[in-house]
């Protein structure tokens, strides 16, 4: 609140007149800044009906700085003409002088001085008139006392030339007395307590009204979870390279598409309980394509497709055990396996969803985390396809960074020919987590700031699903 003197000092001079009065006449009798003022009319707006404002715009001129300069000490033209003397000054130390310059041509303009060029030592200046009359002072003290009317416009658009005035846009009130208009300042209550209603002081006093009609606190909202961001984000980058989404609904799969079919073998360390999570009820599948169960049997214990196998007893056993999948490439398996039965057709596959690890947990490992994938199926496939697809997701994504991650590859035949894929079809895939932390991070649209790099996707070299050798 505004000081309770200049308050005061505000509705005196409001009683006294019958009308209203203007905010800047109310500056101008108080011999204090506009803005003071501005500041006592919101405060007693404040205090209820005490008085009524009413804003309102208006434009007027204000000296420039150097405006206030010349009207105290005078124009440039004037100061240098004061600073010849009778015998002339030579022309380089006038040029010296802080108004030198402006002062100078001015001066010659009005004809106050003139330039000997041919004088013995040099340029020299010399007075032309005895006295000069400095009307853009004089100008310059009318519209600082506030008689700017009595300027000409185009008085007025020279001296704007000169940029020593300026138009101003100035917000000013017109205050009038309200309903309960007085001079002195009595605060408002805006609480009744109980001890008001106790001692029955709450009759004599005076209670700020409410506003039913101000905003509320802005209540607290639901916002996207930025690994529902990113996600998003995500996905269309692979909707926008034409990929199809893959389903993904079946948290629960069998040994067979989660490991078998993958051409993983039955020992591989994967597959044990400290990895993985295995379902004790039902804790076996049994349906499975037979025909198809008993190529992949063979590849794995006996070879084929030019391959020699892993060379050990193939169980059923093992296969049928259900568990929680520990990635989504079983979802691309099943995928590869329906392209298999029908014509085949080029195709692009892409998945995001969740999947589940038998991991320790701390600060960056959970036993579920969100795996993204991408697939891509058609003749001649090479590791030169792949990296130009990895160039383009990773282009949209923002990466120019070498950094790791993820993994890719190109998937073995042992894979894809039990499937019934025609030989020289091939299938490159890539992968990386949603909440790996280099994600996490910097979120889709902060990994653009990674500018002027490549990516570096880690190559599965060693893989029993993924080889190089294509």
């Amino acid at each position: 609140m505004a000081d309770t003197g200049l308050l005061e000092a505000l509705l005196r001079l409001l009683e006294k007149v019958d009308g209203g009065i203007e905010s800047q006449d109310v500056a101008a009798d108080l011999g204090v800044d506009h803005q003071l003022i501005v500041g006592a009319v919101k405060s007693l707006q404040a205090l209820g009906e005490v008085i009524s404002a009413q804003q309102k715009s208006s434009k007027r001129w204000e000296l420039t700085g150097e405006g206030r300069e010349i009207a105290e000490q005078g124009s440039h033209e004037a100061r240098v003409f004061n600073a010849i003397p009778d015998e002339g000054l030579p022309q380089n130390e006038l040029m010296k002088m802080p108004s030198g310059k402006v002062g100078f041509s001015k001066a010659m303009s009005n004809k106050w001085i003139r330039l000997d060029k041919a004088h013995e030592g040099g340029p020299r200046v010399f007075k032309t008139v005895e006295t000069i009359e400095d009307t853009v002072r004089d100008k310059l003290q009318l519209v600082q006392k506030g008689l700017s009317a009595k300027l000409e416009d185009k008085e007025k658009n020279e001296l704007k030339k000169r940029k020593l005035l300026s138009e101003v846009t100035v917000k000013s009130y017109w205050i009038t007395k309200g309903s309960s208009f007085s001079t002195t300042i009595t605060k408002q209550e805006t609480e009744l307590t109980p001890e008001m209603i106790a001692s029955g002081s709450w009759k004599e006093k005076k209670f700020k009204p409410y506003n039913f009609e101000a905003m509320g606190v802005a209540a607290d909202c639901g916002h996207l979870h930025p690994l529902m961001k990113v996600r998003t984000q995500f996905r269309q980058i692979f909707l926008e390279m034409g990929f199809t989404e893959m389903p993904t609904n079946n948290f629960i799969e069998s040994s067979f598409w989660n490991f078998d079919s993958l051409f993983q073998p039955q020992q591989h360390p994967a597959r044990d309980q400290h990895d993985t999570f295995f379902i004790s009820d039902p804790a076996l599948a049994h349906e499975f394509p037979q025909d198809y169960l008993e190529r992949v049997k063979q590849v794995h214990s006996e070879g084929g497709y030019g391959s020699q196998g892993y060379k050990y007893d193939w169980k059923i056993e093992e296969a049928q055990k259900n568990l929680l999948r520990t990635h989504t490439t079983a979802v691309s398996a099943r995928m590869l396996y329906k392209l298999a039965q029908q014509k085949f057709t080029p195709v692009k596959y892409f998945s995001i969803d969740r999947v589940f690890r038998n991991e320790t947990l701390d600060a960056t490992h959970l036993a579920e985390f969100h795996q993204i994938e991408g697939v891509v199926a058609d003749y001649g496939l090479t590791l030169g396809n792949l990296m130009g697809i990895l160039h383009q997701f990773f282009t949209k994504l923002g990466l120019k960074k070498w950094v790791e991650v993820g993994n890719s590859g190109v998937f073995r035949p042992e894979m894809l020919l039990p499937m019934g894929l025609p030989e020289g079809v091939s299938v490159i895939a890539w992968g990386l987590s949603l909440e790996r932390p280099t994600m996490i991070k910097y979120g889709i649209n902060n990994i653009r700031e990674l500018v002027g790099h490549k990516v570096n996707l880690q190559m599965v070299y060693d893989s029993p699903i993924c080889r190089l050798d294509s």
